[in-house]
């Protein structure tokens, strides 16, 4: 009996050819992609290179469903520009890391007519096996070191193919979650808070979507590697740092934990850096950095009360940050 590929014939003869596998046995849907932009798939082959791949292939929908009800232009320009992003990225830029924040490599991606396709390494495959919906603090911080080298990877790089500004709530690209925006003052205080930002003087490549669920544990449980560059692009890297630890704790452990995870990693950075011979002044940053982890955590709070006022990550902790964060920039101005 022929195996159920259930994948279009043309992707299939794609994989095929850049893997030169005899044949897909057999098929598993990974995820489908945010508002039925197409799918993520594991596709196991025979005799080839690779026992599996992970296929990354992208469908503009006939008719967008956005989860949330944001169905608009807009919202539909600014996942065309991700996926482009995303092979820029993978194309350009992913060559440049070494183990210590591990990444799937591209085997192959290609803009088709109406779609695309990127076909990855699978981290499975690789080692990186296990997903975890909960970490402790041990396991927070593979991810931050992970981060840490990201970020000295890139550190004062030129975003070349990607976005300007990284994160996918970059205020310029959410204007209608900011017109939705109830809290007033936040509102008022959303162009400053970007200004503060991105005026920064110490920039690198953020990851933009740096949440639990793009980090893949290794078997061992020493190790990680992360996936989805979307939204990679030009910033302060302390914005993945402040959405990351938000995405892993409540409120209450956010307070408990955080100059122990700041801590944590700013001594990786630093040695990352020193480790790949950088220049750069290390307590400036780390000054400068350590001053905007409260101004990025209020950047993504005020997306988050735009885009969905009921969500759990709105807590006490990140209306305290907000109010102190409002008061201080309108302070300075």
């Amino acid at each position: 009996m022929t195996p159920q590929i259930n994948m279009d014939t043309h992707i299939e003869k794609i994989i095929l050819n850049k893997t030169k596998a005899e044949a897909i046995e057999k098929t598993e849907l990974v995820q489908s992609l945010w508002s039925g932009y197409g799918e993520i798939r594991r596709c196991f082959l025979k005799n080839a290179p690779f026992k599996s791949i992970v296929v990354k292939h992208i469908k503009l929908p006939g008719k967008q469903h956005h989860p949330r009800g944001w169905n608009t232009n807009i919202s539909h320009l600014r996942k065309l520009k991700s996926y482009q992003v995303e092979m820029a990225y993978y194309s350009d830029w992913n060559g440049k890391l070494n183990n210590s924040c591990y990444t799937p490599n591209c085997i192959y991606s290609k803009n088709l007519n109406g779609e695309a396709i990127i076909i990855l390494e699978d981290l499975n495959e690789s080692g990186f096996s296990v997903r975890k919906s909960s970490v402790n603090i041990s396991e927070m911080k593979l991810c931050l070191s992970w981060l840490a080298y990201f970020h000295a990877s890139f550190i004062q790089e030129k975003p070349s193919g990607l976005w300007d500004i990284g994160t996918y709530w970059h205020l310029d690209t959410r204007p209608d979650e900011l017109d939705a925006l109830q809290d007033l003052g936040l509102k008022k205080t959303a162009k400053l808070i970007d200004k503060t930002l991105n005026e920064c003087q110490y920039k690198t490549f953020v990851h933009g979507d740096a949440k639990l669920a793009n980090f893949c544990f290794s078997d061992d449980g020493k190790r990680v590697g992360a996936v989805d560059f979307q939204y990679v692009g030009g910033g302060c890297g302390i914005k993945d740092v402040a959405y990351f630890i938000g995405s892993c704790l409540y409120e209450n452990d956010c307070e408990k934990f955080e100059t122990e995870l700041l801590d944590y990693y700013f001594s990786v950075l630093k040695s990352a850096l020193i480790e790949m011979n950088s220049s750069m002044n290390f307590e400036a940053l780390e000054l400068e950095w350590r001053f905007l982890f409260p101004v990025a955590w209020t950047d993504f709070h005020r997306f988050m009360k735009g885009w969905s006022p009921g969500h759990w990550k709105i807590n006490s902790y990140s209306e305290k940050l907000a109010r102190q964060v409002i008061h201080q920039l309108n302070s300075n101005e």
